[in-house]
């Protein structure tokens, strides 16, 4: 199993702490069936600065331990970016990292509450730079759960997004996972990872979420989901139903809360 999304590096972001933590994930990831891990810390969310060259430090230096230690679990470099106007020329002047490197995905993170105005030109600058932007955690923003078309949008445009396990098996509340559902049914949703900050409160729940995936909408979905991850990984092209308008038969509630 692949996790595309995840903050096992130590002491850069609110993710792991220590190289003990790290570890710790690491071995719960294995357990959990997770073989590889792309690390994605936080970079230019107002709080924390990660930029490419350190990312890749870290990424080795957690790779030396955990070969040293034998725990059968790689770690990939990856970035989670929060969106920015000056995104598309730090990623020239080589700041912003793709995920494992192959100059093709890059994730983009938005704020909680809202979805800025020049989002939509933003992932345009983006695709011209040949990158798929992929959009994470839409199901747990605020703007989207009040006015889903606004990502139908941005997929339409060719944005992919990516959905956070925790969500699907309702560890956010059952306002996120009813919105999580609705974008895998709506062809919204198109990478299922763990965003895991640690082993407690925000862990991996990768086998959970693909059981429940498996059960709900049957095997071949979760396929899809799996190939997608691969693709990510090795540059190549996911798969991608046409998307569709999320219907709804009555209004939905609106939720406050901020989970990043």
């Amino acid at each position: 199993m692949i996790d595309l999304h995840c903050h096992i590096l130590n002491g850069i972001d609110d993710g792991a702490k220590t190289i003990d933590d790290s570890i710790i994930m690491a071995k719960k990831a294995f357990d959990e069936g997770i073989q590889k891990i792309v690390a994605t810390p936080h970079h230019r969310n107002g709080k924390y600065f990660n930029e490419k060259n350190n990312i890749l430090k870290q990424v080795s230096e957690l790779n030396r331990h955990l070969l040293h230690q034998n725990i059968p679990v790689t770690i990939l470099p990856g970035q989670e970016t929060r969106i920015y106007g000056e995104l598309v020329k730090d990623y020239r002047d080589g700041k912003i990292l793709t995920l494992n490197q192959t100059n093709k995905y890059i994730f983009i993170e938005l704020p909680s509450n809202q979805v800025p105005q020049f989002t939509s030109k933003l992932l345009y600058d983006v695709q011209t730079e040949g990158l798929v932007p992929i959009i994470v955690h839409p199901e747990r923003n605020i703007r989207l759960i009040e006015n889903p078309h606004i990502l139908y949008n941005l997929v339409n445009q060719g944005a992919l997004t990516q959905v956070t396990a925790m969500s699907l098996i309702g560890g956010f509340g059952k306002k996120i996972q009813k919105f999580s559902f609705e974008l895998i049914e709506f062809n919204l949703a198109h990478i299922i990872a763990s965003d895991a900050h640690n082993v407690s409160g925000r862990g991996f729940y990768m086998k959970e979420a693909k059981e429940l995936l498996s059960s709900k909408y049957g095997v071949d979905m979760l396929y899809m989901f799996s190939e997608n991850a691969e693709a990510v990984i090795d540059g190549k092209n996911c798969f991608k139903d046409a998307p569709q308008n999320v219907k709804r038969k009555k209004k939905f509630g609106f939720f406050r809360g901020q989970f990043e």
